[in-house]
Protein backbone atom coordinates (compact mmCIF):
# COMPACT_ATOMS: atom_id res chain seq x y z
CA UNK A 1 0.00 0.00 0.00
CA UNK A 2 1.02 3.63 -1.00
CA UNK A 3 1.01 6.95 -0.68
CA UNK A 4 -2.03 7.40 -2.57
CA UNK A 5 -4.37 4.01 -1.24
CA UNK A 6 -7.80 4.25 -1.57
CA UNK A 7 -8.98 3.19 2.07
CA UNK A 8 -12.52 1.88 1.32
CA UNK A 9 -12.84 0.52 -2.50
CA UNK A 10 -14.30 -2.55 -2.57
CA UNK A 11 -13.93 -3.98 -5.55
CA UNK A 12 -14.89 -8.10 -4.74
CA UNK A 13 -17.61 -9.10 -7.69
CA UNK A 14 -17.05 -6.34 -10.07
CA UNK A 15 -16.19 -6.91 -13.23
CA UNK A 16 -13.76 -4.50 -14.74
CA UNK A 17 -12.35 -3.93 -18.30
CA UNK A 18 -9.10 -2.24 -18.72
CA UNK A 19 -8.42 -0.96 -22.11
CA UNK A 20 -4.90 -0.92 -23.17
CA UNK A 21 -4.85 -4.07 -20.66
CA UNK A 22 -1.14 -4.81 -21.80
CA UNK A 23 0.84 -1.81 -20.92
CA UNK A 24 2.96 -0.75 -18.91
CA UNK A 25 0.11 0.06 -16.24
CA UNK A 26 -2.46 -2.21 -17.76
CA UNK A 27 -0.56 -4.88 -16.64
CA UNK A 28 0.54 -3.92 -12.44
CA UNK A 29 -3.21 -2.63 -12.19
CA UNK A 30 -4.85 -5.58 -13.31
CA UNK A 31 -2.20 -7.46 -10.89
CA UNK A 32 -2.72 -5.50 -8.05
CA UNK A 33 -6.43 -5.88 -8.65
CA UNK A 34 -6.21 -9.89 -8.43
CA UNK A 35 -4.10 -9.75 -5.33
CA UNK A 36 -5.92 -7.04 -3.31
CA UNK A 37 -9.46 -8.16 -3.99
CA UNK A 38 -11.64 -10.86 -5.69
CA UNK A 39 -13.23 -9.42 -8.92
CA UNK A 40 -15.86 -11.73 -10.68
CA UNK A 41 -14.29 -10.76 -14.02
CA UNK A 42 -11.28 -8.85 -15.34
CA UNK A 43 -11.15 -8.28 -19.14
CA UNK A 44 -7.92 -7.33 -20.49
CA UNK A 45 -8.84 -5.43 -24.16
CA UNK A 46 -6.14 -4.49 -26.47
CA UNK A 47 -4.95 -5.07 -29.84
CA UNK A 48 -1.88 -6.65 -29.82
CA UNK A 49 -2.25 -10.42 -29.59
CA UNK A 50 1.36 -11.47 -28.58
CA UNK A 51 1.30 -9.20 -25.73
CA UNK A 52 -1.57 -10.60 -24.51
CA UNK A 53 -0.13 -14.00 -25.17
CA UNK A 54 3.14 -12.95 -23.66
CA UNK A 55 0.55 -11.51 -20.18
CA UNK A 56 -1.29 -14.66 -20.50
CA UNK A 57 1.97 -16.69 -19.91
CA UNK A 58 2.95 -14.89 -17.12
CA UNK A 59 0.04 -14.24 -15.00
CA UNK A 60 -0.99 -18.13 -15.28
CA UNK A 61 2.51 -17.88 -13.46
CA UNK A 62 1.69 -15.33 -11.03
CA UNK A 63 -2.13 -16.88 -9.32
CA UNK A 64 -3.15 -19.88 -8.60
CA UNK A 65 -6.14 -21.30 -11.41
CA UNK A 66 -9.00 -20.08 -9.41
CA UNK A 67 -7.86 -16.12 -9.69
CA UNK A 68 -6.41 -16.73 -13.11
CA UNK A 69 -10.22 -17.71 -14.15
CA UNK A 70 -11.35 -14.65 -13.66
CA UNK A 71 -9.27 -13.21 -16.56
CA UNK A 72 -10.44 -12.46 -20.36
CA UNK A 73 -8.29 -11.40 -22.94
CA UNK A 74 -10.36 -9.50 -25.57
CA UNK A 75 -8.44 -8.88 -28.71
CA UNK A 76 -9.92 -5.44 -30.12
CA UNK A 77 -9.61 -1.40 -31.00
CA UNK A 78 -10.93 1.49 -28.92
CA UNK A 79 -11.09 2.78 -32.59
CA UNK A 80 -13.55 -0.50 -33.15
CA UNK A 81 -16.80 1.10 -31.45
CA UNK A 82 -19.23 -2.00 -32.25
CA UNK A 83 -16.30 -4.26 -30.75
CA UNK A 84 -16.38 -2.20 -27.79
CA UNK A 85 -19.52 -2.25 -27.41
CA UNK A 86 -19.73 -6.19 -27.31
CA UNK A 87 -16.90 -5.97 -24.55
CA UNK A 88 -18.38 -3.87 -21.83
CA UNK A 89 -21.37 -6.16 -21.57
CA UNK A 90 -21.99 -6.38 -18.74
CA UNK A 91 -18.77 -4.19 -17.23
CA UNK A 92 -19.26 -2.33 -13.85
CA UNK A 93 -15.50 -0.15 -14.17
CA UNK A 94 -13.73 0.88 -16.90
CA UNK A 95 -10.33 2.03 -16.76
CA UNK A 96 -9.13 3.11 -20.22
CA UNK A 97 -5.50 3.20 -20.10
CA UNK A 98 -5.37 2.96 -24.28
CA UNK A 99 -3.42 5.65 -26.03
CA UNK A 100 -1.04 6.50 -28.68
CA UNK A 101 1.74 7.99 -26.75
CA UNK A 102 4.94 9.04 -28.23
CA UNK A 103 5.66 13.04 -28.49
CA UNK A 104 7.55 12.57 -31.92
CA UNK A 105 5.39 9.74 -33.32
CA UNK A 106 2.46 11.94 -33.17
CA UNK A 107 3.85 14.95 -34.50
CA UNK A 108 4.51 13.05 -37.37
CA UNK A 109 1.44 10.94 -37.51
CA UNK A 110 -1.48 13.62 -36.32
CA UNK A 111 -4.46 11.34 -37.76
CA UNK A 112 -3.14 7.88 -36.38
CA UNK A 113 -2.64 9.66 -32.79
CA UNK A 114 -6.52 11.78 -33.18
CA UNK A 115 -8.42 8.39 -34.32
CA UNK A 116 -6.88 6.85 -30.89
CA UNK A 117 -6.78 9.15 -28.34
CA UNK A 118 -9.97 11.22 -29.63
CA UNK A 119 -12.69 9.31 -31.83
CA UNK A 120 -11.28 6.51 -29.17
CA UNK A 121 -12.48 8.02 -26.23
CA UNK A 122 -15.56 8.91 -27.32
CA UNK A 123 -16.22 5.43 -28.54
CA UNK A 124 -15.38 4.63 -25.00
CA UNK A 125 -17.73 6.95 -23.59
CA UNK A 126 -20.59 5.56 -26.29
CA UNK A 127 -20.17 2.15 -25.32
CA UNK A 128 -20.04 2.74 -21.74
CA UNK A 129 -23.71 4.70 -21.80
CA UNK A 130 -24.52 1.94 -24.23
CA UNK A 131 -23.70 -0.58 -21.25
CA UNK A 132 -24.81 1.41 -18.54
CA UNK A 133 -21.60 0.57 -16.90
CA UNK A 134 -21.43 1.93 -13.34
CA UNK A 135 -18.04 4.31 -13.35
CA UNK A 136 -15.35 5.19 -16.08
CA UNK A 137 -11.58 6.43 -15.17
CA UNK A 138 -9.68 7.92 -18.40
CA UNK A 139 -5.93 8.37 -18.05
CA UNK A 140 -4.50 11.26 -19.01
CA UNK A 141 -1.30 13.39 -19.13
CA UNK A 142 1.07 16.47 -17.76
CA UNK A 143 1.04 16.89 -21.63
CA UNK A 144 -2.78 17.64 -21.55
CA UNK A 145 -2.60 20.87 -19.57
CA UNK A 146 -2.15 23.99 -22.26
CA UNK A 147 -0.12 21.45 -24.56
CA UNK A 148 1.90 22.56 -27.33
CA UNK A 149 1.83 18.86 -29.04
CA UNK A 150 -0.45 17.03 -30.86
CA UNK A 151 -0.21 14.15 -28.26
CA UNK A 152 -1.12 16.91 -25.50
CA UNK A 153 -3.85 18.26 -27.64
CA UNK A 154 -5.36 15.25 -27.93
CA UNK A 155 -5.07 14.34 -24.70
CA UNK A 156 -6.87 17.47 -23.61
CA UNK A 157 -9.78 16.61 -26.67
CA UNK A 158 -9.87 13.10 -24.26
CA UNK A 159 -10.18 14.67 -20.77
CA UNK A 160 -12.82 17.18 -22.47
CA UNK A 161 -15.21 14.02 -23.97
CA UNK A 162 -15.16 12.64 -20.60
CA UNK A 163 -15.88 15.17 -18.23
CA UNK A 164 -18.77 16.44 -20.06
CA UNK A 165 -20.09 12.50 -21.04
CA UNK A 166 -21.35 13.21 -17.29
CA UNK A 167 -24.08 15.57 -18.87
CA UNK A 168 -24.90 12.80 -21.60
CA UNK A 169 -25.78 9.65 -18.30
CA UNK A 170 -29.44 10.91 -17.68
CA UNK A 171 -30.83 8.19 -15.63
CA UNK A 172 -28.04 6.03 -16.77
CA UNK A 173 -25.82 7.40 -14.10
CA UNK A 174 -22.62 6.29 -15.70
CA UNK A 175 -20.10 8.33 -13.85
CA UNK A 176 -16.89 9.27 -15.65
CA UNK A 177 -13.81 11.17 -14.57
CA UNK A 178 -10.02 11.10 -15.60
CA UNK A 179 -6.33 11.00 -13.55
CA UNK A 180 -3.84 13.07 -14.71
CA UNK A 181 -0.43 12.59 -13.74
CA UNK A 182 3.34 12.69 -14.62
CA UNK A 183 6.37 10.77 -15.99
CA UNK A 184 6.25 6.64 -14.71
CA UNK A 185 9.48 6.13 -13.61
CA UNK A 186 10.73 2.85 -15.07
CA UNK A 187 7.62 2.77 -17.65
CA UNK A 188 8.30 1.72 -21.35
CA UNK A 189 7.80 4.91 -22.63
CA UNK A 190 9.69 6.91 -20.06
CA UNK A 191 13.82 7.81 -20.20
CA UNK A 192 14.78 5.91 -17.17
CA UNK A 193 15.22 2.04 -18.93
CA UNK A 194 17.08 4.25 -21.61
CA UNK A 195 19.38 5.61 -19.17
CA UNK A 196 19.72 2.10 -18.15
CA UNK A 197 20.37 0.57 -21.38
CA UNK A 198 22.83 2.94 -22.31
CA UNK A 199 24.63 2.37 -19.16
CA UNK A 200 24.87 -1.23 -19.24
CA UNK A 201 26.26 -0.63 -22.95
CA UNK A 202 28.99 1.30 -21.08
CA UNK A 203 27.61 4.71 -22.40
CA UNK A 204 30.02 7.68 -20.61
CA UNK A 205 27.32 10.45 -21.70
CA UNK A 206 23.72 10.46 -21.14
CA UNK A 207 21.45 12.22 -23.73
CA UNK A 208 19.57 15.34 -22.39
CA UNK A 209 17.64 17.56 -24.97
CA UNK A 210 17.85 20.97 -22.71
CA UNK A 211 19.81 21.14 -19.25
CA UNK A 212 17.13 23.23 -17.71
CA UNK A 213 14.35 20.82 -18.25
CA UNK A 214 12.26 19.57 -15.50
CA UNK A 215 9.77 16.76 -15.43
CA UNK A 216 7.21 15.25 -12.55
CA UNK A 217 7.91 11.39 -11.62
CA UNK A 218 5.69 9.10 -10.24
CA UNK A 219 6.26 5.25 -10.06
CA UNK A 220 3.82 2.48 -11.49
CA UNK A 221 2.89 1.49 -8.36
CA UNK A 222 1.59 5.21 -7.06
CA UNK A 223 -0.01 5.55 -10.21
CA UNK A 224 -2.12 2.62 -9.82
CA UNK A 225 -2.88 3.36 -6.21
CA UNK A 226 -3.56 6.81 -7.32
CA UNK A 227 -6.35 5.45 -10.11
CA UNK A 228 -7.79 3.64 -7.87
CA UNK A 229 -7.84 5.52 -5.10
CA UNK A 230 -9.79 8.51 -7.55
CA UNK A 231 -11.50 5.34 -8.30
CA UNK A 232 -12.98 5.23 -4.90
CA UNK A 233 -13.67 9.31 -4.57
CA UNK A 234 -15.11 10.23 -7.81
CA UNK A 235 -18.41 11.69 -8.11
CA UNK A 236 -18.33 12.66 -11.83
CA UNK A 237 -16.40 14.96 -14.18
CA UNK A 238 -13.35 15.57 -11.68
CA UNK A 239 -9.79 15.56 -13.21
CA UNK A 240 -7.51 14.21 -10.54
CA UNK A 241 -3.73 15.63 -9.93
CA UNK A 242 -1.19 13.65 -7.71
CA UNK A 243 0.89 16.14 -5.51
CA UNK A 244 4.14 14.30 -6.80
CA UNK A 245 8.10 15.47 -7.32
CA UNK A 246 9.88 17.08 -9.57
CA UNK A 247 13.60 16.83 -10.69
CA UNK A 248 15.50 18.05 -13.54
CA UNK A 249 16.84 16.14 -16.52
CA UNK A 250 20.82 16.62 -15.41
CA UNK A 251 20.41 15.48 -12.06
CA UNK A 252 18.06 12.60 -12.86
CA UNK A 253 21.43 11.45 -14.72
CA UNK A 254 23.36 12.21 -12.13
CA UNK A 255 21.43 10.69 -9.83
CA UNK A 256 21.53 7.37 -12.20
CA UNK A 257 24.80 8.01 -12.17
CA UNK A 258 27.42 9.89 -10.53
CA UNK A 259 29.79 9.52 -12.78
CA UNK A 260 28.35 9.69 -16.90
CA UNK A 261 28.15 13.08 -17.93
CA UNK A 262 24.99 14.94 -20.03
CA UNK A 263 25.03 15.15 -23.10
CA UNK A 264 22.46 18.03 -24.92
CA UNK A 265 21.31 17.04 -27.89
CA UNK A 266 18.46 19.66 -28.27
CA UNK A 267 14.61 19.66 -27.81
CA UNK A 268 12.83 17.34 -29.85
CA UNK A 269 9.53 18.38 -32.03
CA UNK A 270 6.40 18.81 -29.49
CA UNK A 271 8.35 18.94 -26.60
CA UNK A 272 8.43 20.95 -23.56
CA UNK A 273 11.05 22.55 -20.64
CA UNK A 274 8.67 21.81 -18.42
CA UNK A 275 5.57 20.06 -17.71
CA UNK A 276 2.69 21.59 -16.37
CA UNK A 277 -0.55 19.59 -14.47
CA UNK A 278 -2.83 22.67 -13.39
CA UNK A 279 -2.77 25.91 -15.58
CA UNK A 280 -3.46 29.23 -13.75
CA UNK A 281 -6.63 29.42 -15.84
CA UNK A 282 -7.84 25.81 -14.38
CA UNK A 283 -7.01 26.84 -11.09
CA UNK A 284 -10.71 28.58 -10.77
CA UNK A 285 -12.55 25.24 -10.59
CA UNK A 286 -9.13 23.31 -8.17
CA UNK A 287 -9.43 22.49 -4.79
CA UNK A 288 -6.43 20.99 -2.68
CA UNK A 289 -6.90 17.86 -0.99
CA UNK A 290 -4.45 16.42 1.36
CA UNK A 291 -2.48 14.27 -1.60
CA UNK A 292 -3.78 16.22 -4.41
CA UNK A 293 -5.39 17.86 -6.60
CA UNK A 294 -9.08 18.16 -7.98
CA UNK A 295 -9.60 20.24 -11.10
CA UNK A 296 -14.09 20.16 -10.90
CA UNK A 297 -16.13 20.51 -13.62
CA UNK A 298 -17.81 23.55 -14.67
CA UNK A 299 -20.42 22.80 -16.69
CA UNK A 300 -23.02 20.42 -14.28
CA UNK A 301 -26.27 19.00 -15.48
CA UNK A 302 -26.18 16.27 -13.41
CA UNK A 303 -26.03 14.76 -9.61
CA UNK A 304 -23.09 16.14 -7.78
CA UNK A 305 -22.33 17.06 -4.86
CA UNK A 306 -18.56 19.24 -5.06
CA UNK A 307 -15.73 18.58 -3.51
CA UNK A 308 -15.35 22.38 -2.49
CA UNK A 309 -16.20 23.45 0.88
CA UNK A 310 -16.07 19.44 2.24
CA UNK A 311 -13.64 18.97 5.04
CA UNK A 312 -10.04 18.60 4.52
CA UNK A 313 -10.24 20.85 1.16
CA UNK A 314 -9.15 24.14 0.28
CA UNK A 315 -9.05 26.70 -2.28
CA UNK A 316 -5.79 27.54 -4.26
CA UNK A 317 -4.32 30.44 -4.48
CA UNK A 318 -5.48 32.70 -7.11
CA UNK A 319 -3.30 32.29 -9.78
CA UNK A 320 -1.97 29.07 -8.78
CA UNK A 321 -0.46 26.69 -11.28
CA UNK A 322 1.03 23.39 -10.40
CA UNK A 323 4.28 23.10 -12.82
CA UNK A 324 7.35 20.86 -12.58
CA UNK A 325 9.71 23.83 -12.45
CA UNK A 326 7.86 25.96 -10.02
CA UNK A 327 6.96 22.67 -7.97
CA UNK A 328 7.86 22.82 -4.54
CA UNK A 329 8.62 19.24 -3.96
CA UNK A 330 11.62 18.43 -5.62
CA UNK A 331 13.28 14.81 -5.67
CA UNK A 332 16.31 13.70 -4.05
CA UNK A 333 18.75 11.14 -5.09
CA UNK A 334 18.01 8.95 -2.31
CA UNK A 335 14.06 9.74 -3.57
CA UNK A 336 14.89 8.80 -7.10
CA UNK A 337 16.41 5.59 -6.04
CA UNK A 338 13.87 4.73 -3.52
CA UNK A 339 11.40 4.29 -7.10
CA UNK A 340 13.54 2.96 -8.99
CA UNK A 341 14.25 -0.12 -6.02
CA UNK A 342 10.33 -0.44 -6.44
CA UNK A 343 9.31 -4.18 -8.61
CA UNK A 344 9.62 -2.75 -12.08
Amino acid sequence: MGRFSPKTLDLDGKVILVTGGTGSFGRRFIETVLRRSDPRKVIVYSRDELKQSDMQLELREQFDEATYGKLRFFLGDVRDRERLTLALRGVDIVIHAAALKQVPAAEYNPSECIHTNVLGAENVVWASLNNHVKQVVALSTDKACNPINLYGATKLASDKTFVAANNLSGDIGTRFAVVRYGNVVGSRGSVVPLYKRLLAQGATELPVTDARMTRFWITLNQGVEFVLSSLEIMRGGEIFVPKIPSMTMPDLVKAMSPAAGVKIVGIRPGEKLHEMMISADDARATVELEDRYVIEPTFVEYPRTPFRGEAGTKDVAEGFSYSSDSNDDWLSEDGLNAMLAEKA
